[in-house]
C-alpha cells in the first residue's frame, strides 16, 4: 500500500510515524511545502519573547530523523496543488518549481490552517506579519532584532494576539492591540474578561476594541494602521485575527466541506471519499456537548487524529469521540482556561443555560501565597447537565480545567460533578476545591 500524506506537522507526522510502526512495509510518503516538520507552534510566542533562544529549539524531531530512523519518504519543499480522485494522484511543484506527482492508495489531507488576512490595502507590506508556521516565527524574531523594533500594533485580541502582546512587552516593545469588534473577549464571561483586560493594561498594553481597520500605510519609518477615527504608528504589525482551514484543494477535488470551510470527516476521520482522510486544523470534529459538528483547531486533536488515521489505514478500525474545546493560555501572570460551552453557545445548541460566577482561592485559608481564582460555570436548567466552564487566576487554573473536560466527556450533571472526590492539601487547594465551590453554587441556581 502507498499511503500519501499532504502536510508534515502535527497530524501528518503523527500519522506517518504510527503507520510505519504498525506496518513497516507500508510505503509512506509525506509531502510538506515548507522546510519544517514536527515543531511546537504553540511555543513560538514564548520563544520570540527570549532573544537568546534559538527558534530551532522548537523542532521536536528533524526531517532527517523521520527519513533515517522511521524510513518515511519525507519530501520537504513539495507543495501539492491538485488531488485527482479518479486517477488517485496528487500533483504539485517543488520549491524550485519542478513538477511532481504521486499515485496513492490512501490519502491523508493534513494541510492545517492559514491566518486570516483582510483584503485591505497595505496588508502585503513587509512590516505586516502573521504567526502560524515556524518560518513566520523566525521572520518575526529576526525582524525585531534587525530593525530594532520599538513599537508594534497587533490586529486582533484572541489567544495568539494576547500571547504575543506579552512577548513584545518582554522585549520592551511598545504594544497596542486593535480590533473591529467592540467586546474585548466576546466568548468569555464579562467579569472574567475584565480581569484579563486589566492584566493587559497593567502591563502597558494599550487596547482599542471597536475600531474597524481601513488600511495600513507605509511611512518613512515603519507603517501606520489607519482605523475609524484612530491612527496607530508602528515599526511592525502582527495580524492575529484567527485562522481559516486550508481546504481549497479538497474543495477543488469535490470533497464535502462544512463549518468555517473545514473538511467534513466522520468519526473515523474519513472524508466523503472512502480513500481520503483528513484531520488537524483543516478538518472538522464533533462536539461532545452539543453532538454537532464544530471547527476547533487545537494541537491535541491534531496529534490524536493523526494516530487514528494511521490505525484505520492499517486495519485497526478506530473512531474518535470528539472534542469539548478545552484550551488554556497565559496573559502575563494570568492563567486563562475554558472547556465546553459559554451561555451564547449553549443557547444556540438548544439548551436552557444557567451561568454562575464565583471568586474563590487557589490555596487553603491562611496558607501563604494564595491567589484569587474566578470561575464561571454553565449548566442546563432542564437536565442539570454541566455544559461548560471558564477560569481565570494567577495559579491553579491551567491544569484544574482538565477536571471539567473529563466531566464533559462523561456527560456529568453539575450535581454529580459537585460530588467528585477531588484532592486537597493546603498548598494546592482549599478543602472545597474551587471547582466544587463553583458547582455547589450553580446547583443552587439550577434549582
Amino acid at each position: 500500500m502507498r499511503f500519501v500524506i499532504i502536510g508534515g506537522d502535527a497530524a501528518g507526522m503523527s500519522a506517518a510515524s504510527r503507520a510505519k510502526r504498525k506496518d513497516p512495509d507500508m510505503e509512506v510518503i509525506v509531502l510538506e511545502q515548507t522546510q519544517d516538520v514536527s515543531y511546537s507552534a504553540c511555543g513560538m510566542p514564548y520563544n520570540i519573547a527570549d532573544p537568546e533562544r534559538d527558534m530551532d529549539k522548537l523542532v521536536v524531531r528533524k526531517a532527517e530523523v523521520f527519513i533515517d530512523k522511521n524510513h518515511i519518504n519525507l519530501l520537504t519543499g513539495h507543495r501539492v496543488d491538485k488531488i485527482d480522485r479518479v486517477s488517485k494522484k496528487v500533483a504539485g511543484k517543488t520549491s524550485d518549481q519542478k513538477d511532481f506527482s504521486f499515485d496513492y492508495d490512501k490519502l491523508f489531507i493534513a494541510t492545517g490552517a492559514s491566518p486570516i488576512l483582510p483584503e485591505l490595502s497595505g496588508f502585503d507590506l513587509p512590516q505586516v506579519m502573521t504567526l502560524k508556521s515556524l518560518e513566520h516565527g523566525k521572520t518575526i524574531k529576526s525582524y525585531i532584532q534587525a530593525k530594532n523594533v520599538k513599537k508594534a500594533v497587533i490586529i486582533g485580541m484572541g489567544y495568539i494576539a494576547i500571547e504575543m502582546s506579552e512577548a513584545f512587552r518582554k522585549r520592551n516593545i511598545e504594544t497596542v492591540m486593535v480590533k473591529p469588534r467592540s467586546e474585548f473577549l466576546p466568548w468569555m464571561a464579562k467579569d472574567l474578561a475584565e480581569i484579563v483586560r486589566k492584566e493587559l493594561t497593567e502591563n502597558d498594553v494599550k487596547l482599542h476594541p471597536g475600531y474597524a481597520i481601513q488600511q495600513i500605510v507605509s511611512q518613512e519609518h515603519g507603517v501606520s494602521v489607519e482605523c475609524d477615527n484612530l491612527s496607530l504608528e508602528a515599526d511592525m504589525v502582527l495580524v492575529a485575527q484567527g485562522v481559516n482551514p486550508c481546504s481549497d484543494m479538497a474543495k477543488d477535488a469535490g470533497l464535502e466541506l462544512g463549518i468555517s470551510g473545514s473538511i467534513v470527516v466522520d468519526r473515523h476521520l474519513k472524508t466523503s471519499d472512502n480513500d481520503i482522510y483528513a484531520a488537524g486544523d483543516c478538518a472538522d470534529a464533533f462536539h461532545l456537548v452539543t453532538g454537532q459538528r464544530c471547527y476547533i483547531p487545537l494541537a491535541l486533536r491534531a496529534n490524536r487524529a493523526g494516530w487514528a488515521v494511521a490505525d484505520n489505514i492499517c486495519g485497526t478500525r478506530t473512531s474518535l469521540q470528539g472534542v469539548v474545546g478545552t484550551s488554556v493560555f497565559r496573559a502575563f501572570s494570568l492563567e486563562i482556561a475554558r472547556s465546553g460551552l459559554n451561555v451564547e453557545e449553549a443557547l444556540d445548541a438548544g439548551f436552557d443555560p444557567v451561568e454562575n460566577t464565583v471568586k474563590t482561592r487557589s490555596r487553603a485559608h491562611g496558607h501563604p501565597g494564595s491567589k484569587p481564582i474566578y470561575i464561571s460555570m454553565v449548566g442546563d436548567r432542564k437536565t442539570g447537565r454541566l455544559l461548560g466552564c471558564q477560569m481565570v487566576g494567577k495559579e491553579g487554573v491551567a491544569h484544574r480545567i482538565n477536571a471539567i473536560a473529563v466531566a464533559l466527556h462523561n456527560h456529568m450533571t453539575v450535581a454529580d460533578f459537585s460530588q467528585t472526590d477531588l484532592a486537597y492539601a493546603p498548598p494546592f487547594s482549599p478543602v472545597w476545591d474551587p471547582l466544587l465551590t463553583a458547582a455547589n453554587q450553580l446547583v443552587k441556581k439550577l434549582g
